[in-house]
């Protein structure tokens, strides 16, 4: 095996910010199964000569996958992706497979199954860990066990890997158990990006705007602010009922500043208790700063409307932080050569 003919399949691909860090770190996909049309038409514009599948997987989990992908069973280097967080039935005692039926992540653990690659990696949001009282994650390492794999996890926050933001990911690593490798999470790399360090030349591209309202408030908030940097008879009208409440609600309003790194970037521009406004302009932040932030090239182009861009761009792995995960990988991976 060379470093050329790393294979991966990945699910779930999304707009690609996993499946640009793993192809940095010399993966090459066999096949990137998206349902989003948008997401899959981005997958396609920026790398024709991908196999993207523009399909639900609940639609392809069901066939033989060795077919379907021309694939002998075990022979996948990594299987990839990371399914939506959704509750399970907990019909059965053990807690496993079954249980998970008609979720998505079912059909991430059908292929695993069925294909046994010598690694995946699985990941998703921090909050996966406590979802359901830890109902959810328990039942899906009991499955990766059952499907016959030894599983590491860690929270990952993708400002120690290059990215401008701070954004937290978990990252379940499966090692097939016959094989005599393992897989490290990456060290924390000493640049620390902020946002002054990544919006500078930043390619024009869709952005939204703020209520006139919203944007005259914004003008009065310094960068690094919010709400209570405004006058109370301002802030007042505009939090409502939230100023009642305990907390300090940090996110409402919320100014960015050029010398700290984003908060984790969103799958719409504005969302009242989680702004993040430009440093410099009272606007949201455009696009391709968003990418930016979530470490896209500039190249990278986005299909769809302006809003699907900017969730295809929120809902992505930060590319900088796929390639730490999946450089690792590839090391376990040599090893076996």
């Amino acid at each position: 095996m060379t470093l050329r003919n790393l294979k991966t399949l990945e699910l779930f691909a999304g707009a690609g910010g996993l499946a640009l860090g793993l192809e940095r770190a010399t993966f090459e996909p066999l096949a990137l199964i998206e349902i989003d049309k948008d997401a899959a038409a981005t997958l396609k514009f920026n790398r024709p000569n991908w196999n993207v599948i523009n399909d639900d997987i609940a639609e392809i989990s069901p066939l033989n996958l060795e077919m379907f992908f021309d694939l002998r069973r075990g022979e996948l280097d990594l299987l990839s992706g990371g399914a939506p967080c959704q509750s399970f039935s907990y019909a059965g005692k053990r807690l496993g497979l079954e249980d998970a039926r008609g979720t998505l992540f079912y059909y991430y653990a059908v292929f695993l199954q069925k294909l046994q690659p010598k690694i995946f990696l699985f990941e998703n949001v921090r909050g996966l860990l406590t979802h359901d009282k830890g109902k959810t994650y328990q039942t899906m390492s009991n499955v990766f066990k059952d499907c016959g794999y030894r599983v590491s996890k860690k929270i990952l926050n993708a400002w120690d890997y290059g990215n401008a933001q701070k954004r937290e990911r978990l990252m379940t690593i499966g090692v097939r158990s016959d094989l005599n490798l393992k897989v490290n999470f990456p060290p924390p790399q000493k640049y620390k990006p902020v946002l002054r360090d990544v919006l500078k030349d930043v390619p024009r591209s869709l952005g939204a705007q703020y209520s006139e309202h919203k944007r005259k408030l914004f003008e009065l908030i310094p960068p690094g602010g919010y709400w209570r940097d405004l006058p109370a008879a301002l802030a007042k009208p505009y939090m409502k009922s939230c100023w009642e409440m305990e907390g300090g609600r940090t996110g409402i309003l919320r100014r960015m500043s050029l010398d700290e790194p984003s908060l984790a970037v969103l799958t719409s521009p504005t969302q009242k208790q989680t702004e993040r406004c430009h440093p410099l302009e009272a606007r949201p932040f455009t696009v391709r700063e968003n990418a930016r932030i979530q470490s896209f090239p500039d190249d990278w182009q986005f299909c769809g409307s302006m809003y699907s861009q900017y969730r295809q761009v929120g809902n992505a792995v930060p590319v900088n932080l796929a390639f730490a995960v999946a450089d690792e990988i590839r090391k376990a991976l040599e090893a076996l050569q």
